[in-house]
């Protein structure tokens, strides 16, 4: 992950600075351990961002609520089909104030959840000690009850994307986002069905079909007559002459041979060959193995 950020550092012409845990903290801890990073005395607030989230994160309209309402911090909540499966979010209608958090309600209070997107003021580090501890249980619902917190509906598409069955779904949101704000990123032409995103580095051959929801990364290498839907190729993965793929995760620099067939939320690890004309209904497999037989059913391959 460290490698990862250091190229980024480069592409954005940013710092990148990095907090370590050397023992889980929970939600709040590493706020407390980072607290000299974040608190720089000008009294400024801070963004905090739960990396297992995807949506389109409107920044600027945040800064401006905040402000707005002078409160000590601000939560992004999203509206759900089945608050009864979350933590609920009570605010008053008017003003976005928080009033309460409720987990999991067996009866209707609401239907706006938290959705792991922050603006926090300095003083909210006045009240995380430095040891685990719960931003959602335990800091939020002191400073509720102190009148500070207020939540601000998120516009837009947002999804969880911790479970690889979710991140395909988060993979589909993002793609039809992009194609109302950047259609131009998208892949176009006869080879291509719906929403695809393949970068520019990679190949696609002769009269494959590609889509709908498909992100291809850099690097890769599709050859021809190749079927991908709903699936991520991820970075210097190889997908063989007349492969089948859907549903799926292929991992990095992993190989899916010939007329192989991958489905079922079958998900690769870093560096798995799949020969040729294997089948994979749900696989986990894995970094470093070889599949020479195929798996039936949904299992994980150690």
């Amino acid at each position: 992950m460290l490698n990862f950020l250091k190229d980024f550092e480069s592409k954005l012409g940013i710092k990148i600075t990095c907090s370590q845990e050397t023992e889980p903290m929970g939600t709040a801890g590493p706020l407390a351990l980072a607290r000299d990073k974040l608190d720089d005395g000008s009294g400024e607030p801070f963004f905090v961002l739960n990396s297992d989230v995807i949506s389109e994160y409107p920044f600027a309209e945040l800064i401006e609520f905040h402000k707005s309402h002078g409160g000590e911090a601000t939560i992004m909540v999203t509206k759900v089909d089945e608050p009864s499966k979350y933590g609920v979010v009570v605010t008053e209608e008017e003003t976005g104030k928080v009033e309460r958090f409720v987990e999991k309600p067996k009866v209707f209070v609401g239907n706006k959840i938290n959705a792991g997107i922050y603006l926090l003021s300095p003083s909210v580090l006045d009240r995380i000690e430095l040891k685990p501890t719960s931003i959602e249980k335990e800091v939020f619902p002191r400073i509720a009850a102190d009148k500070g917190l207020y939540a601000m509906v998120l516009p837009g598409f947002w999804m969880d994307i911790g479970q690889p069955r979710d991140y395909i779904t988060g993979l589909r949101l993002y793609l039809e986002s992009l194609r109302k704000r950047a259609p131009a990123r998208l892949a176009a032409g006869a080879h291509v069905l719906g929403n695809v995103l393949v970068h520019e580095t990679a190949t696609i051959g002769e009269g494959c079909l590609i889509g709908p929801d498909v992100a291809v990364g850099p690097g890769c290498v599709v050859e021809a007559g190749v079927r991908l839907s709903r699936c991520t190729v991820m970075r210097g993965a190889r997908v063989k002459k007349h492969a089948c793929i859907s549903g799926s995760i292929v991992g990095w620099h992993s190989t899916v041979g010939k007329w192989a067939r991958v489905e079922n939320m079958t998900i690769l690890g870093e560096d798995v060959h799949v020969c040729d004309e294997v089948y994979s209904n749900g696989g986990v497999v894995l970094p470093h193995k070889e599949i020479k037989s195929s798996i039936l059913k949904p299992e994980i391959v150690m």
